[in-house]
């Protein structure tokens, strides 16, 4: 596992990383990295097709998705981040945010 900063997600996006949100879905529609799945920690596991490609988990701060980026690294998944600071310190940094509803997840 690998710790990022946001000014790092981009890269990671550009070879193709899947960016995870692990916090509830009423968090994630209160606003969340562009493009980024809600899947919440408590049902996390390996999707087949995460494998092939990298994975940027966040949460709210980064406590949430250090722990599942450790999880998913211990299920053999060969290439995840956790993005420290999370989504606060994302917005922190002015970056652009998405909303939707709490009921909108895949």
């Amino acid at each position: 596992m690998q710790d990022i900063f946001p000014n790092e997600v981009g890269q990671w996006q550009g070879r193709g990383a899947k960016i995870i949100d692990v916090r509830e879905p009423a968090e994630y529609a209160g606003g969340h990295l562009p493009g980024a799945v809600n899947v919440p920690l408590a049902e996390l596991t390996l999707i087949p097709e995460w494998s092939a490609s990298p994975v940027v988990v966040v949460c709210a701060s980064g406590g949430r998705s250090a722990r599942a980026a450790a999880l998913l690294e211990e299920a053999g998944h060969p290439e995840v981040a956790n993005l420290l600071g999370g989504t606060y310190g994302w917005m922190g940094e002015n970056r652009p945010v998405e909303f939707s509803d709490a009921d909108d997840r895949p």
